[in-house]
């Protein structure tokens, strides 16, 4: 049910709008002047005020202004007993839904009054569209070396100062970048993201700073690059490392003067980014190289945040599989799945050359192969297919033949093993196990009971 706060000095008014309004099953509350109606709107949630424009201790535009100031999207009427049309297009300007005039006339109230909750509910319905579609993950983990990345993005983020990320492919480091931006005072403009890695060195510049039409053959109209589209936020440079040298050169030029020029132009376009760069190479050893700039990479690393890889953060991998695992079943629209301990362990013991990435990944595989409990078999059979299983655990790829006197034992070691692993896949259900390996229940138990097989082994 919405609720309308009424702000005017005349009590007719307010009895007449609070009556007209209840009855149309509106909650109302009012007021008598501007700086208690500014009160109750820091204090309570509205969803729409009527507002007078000429009141004593407070003028309506004032509150309007200011009321915007508090809540930017609550939706305000303004009433006024001398309406003109410079009065509306006044209110309109400082942001107020509609205008009206005094006394008011019942259907063109309510009418206003109406549409301006259906655009307030359409404005929050959208802002909760986006915040979904581009919801920023969680930087998950309890780690000493986590936990020093989470403080220095707060310290750092209101700041303008520029970021230089490093670490590993998959580890993080666009999401770093992403909580710079969130908890800066940039977050309502665009982040705009660049890989310098997957654009041609020809076409880095025009992609950068624009270009003009007719610059090249085919430029056959002007683009704006992203340093023009990031104006006013946040220019993520990822793998820079791999930016061709006339580009760094331009990108030292924009940072030092904050100014650019496309390519083909000669006409200087001020722009106001914030840069945060990333790499995965050494840029120290770039530098001794030749195939990066010493002086650009002090532009860039005014702060240094190093992402680890995630060999050396293991004990975070727990926290982070089922947050996955909870996020990938709720996007597949399944019942969330459980993953046992030593699935797990066996997780915490593969290389993960691919870091975060990679394990989000097995994760997807995981769900989609194994039944409603995850498996230590089920990530030796799915996890990570190209490599060896025992080799990502620490052993041999294959068993010690010698420890076998004759065929039959090696043939006993290989049944038990196969029938173990079938059983956990299928989170011991005897009977879908049976009909997996082809063999009779009965039989199937025999097995069991010859091996010693329990459940949790």
């Amino acid at each position: 049910m919405a609720k309308i706060l009424i702000i005017d000095d005349e009590r007719a008014i307010r009895n007449t709008l609070r009556e007209i309004l209840e009855y149309e099953d509106y909650v109302v509350e009012d007021i008598d002047n501007g700086i208690d109606g500014l009160a109750l709107i820091q204090k309570n949630d509205y969803d729409l005020v009527l507002c007078d424009i000429k009141m004593n201790r407070m003028d309506g535009m004032e509150v309007l202004s200011e009321g915007l100031l508090i809540k930017p999207d609550l939706p305000f009427i303004m009433i006024s007993g001398h309406g003109t049309v410079e009065t509306a297009v006044e209110a309109s300007k400082k942001g107020a839904f509609d205008f009206i005039s005094k006394p008011p006339d019942l259907n063109r109230l309510l009418i206003t009054v109406r549409n301006a909750l259906d655009r307030g509910s359409l404005v929050t319905e959208t802002k909760v569209l986006k915040r979904k579609v581009s919801k920023t993950r969680e930087i998950l983990g309890e780690s000493q070396a986590i936990g020093k990345i989470k403080e220095t993005i707060e310290r750092v983020a209101p700041t303008d100062a520029r970021v230089l990320i490093t670490g590993a492919n998959g580890s993080g480091k666009e999401l770093v970048a992403r909580w710079l931006h969130e908890k800066s005072h940039r977050n309502n403009a665009p982040l705009i993201e660049v890989n310098c890695a997957a654009i041609p060195s020809e076409l880095i510049e025009s992609e950068l700073f624009g270009h003009e039409k007719g610059s090249f053959t085919s430029a056959i109209k002007q683009r704006i690059g992203k340093f023009e589209s990031a104006s006013g936020g946040t220019l993520f440079l990822d793998e820079i490392g791999d930016m061709s040298p006339s580009a760094q050169a331009k990108v030292l030029r924009a940072l030092q003067e904050s100014k650019i020029t496309r390519v083909g132009g000669e006409k200087e376009i001020d722009v106001d980014v914030r840069v945060v760069a990333a790499t995965n190479k050494d840029l120290l050893k770039e530098i001794e190289a030749g195939n990066f700039r010493m002086d650009l990479y002090h532009r860039l690393s005014v702060i240094l945040i190093h992402v680890p890889p995630l060999t050396e953060r293991k004990d975070d991998i727990g926290l982070l599989a089922q947050s996955f695992l909870e996020e990938i079943c709720n996007d597949y629209g399944m019942p969330v799945k459980r993953i046992s301990e030593p699935a797990l362990e066996a997780l915490r013991s593969l290389p993960w050359t691919g870091n975060i990435r990679e394990l989000r990944n097995m994760i997807e595989r995981l769900i989609i192969l194994s039944d409603k409990t995850i498996t230590d078999g089920d990530v030796k059979a799915f996890a990570n297919p190209s490599a060896p299983v025992a080799a990502a655990s620490g052993g041999s790829s294959q068993p010690d033949f010698d420890q076998f006197t004759n065929f039959q034992e090696y043939k006993d070691y290989a049944e038990r093993e196969y029938i173990k692993f079938k059983l956990e896949k299928n989170n011991w259900n005897v009977s879908k196990t049976a009909d997996d390996i082809d063999i009779q229940r009965s039989h199937l138990y025999s097995k069991i009971e010859k091996y010693g097989l329990k459940r949790g082994e």
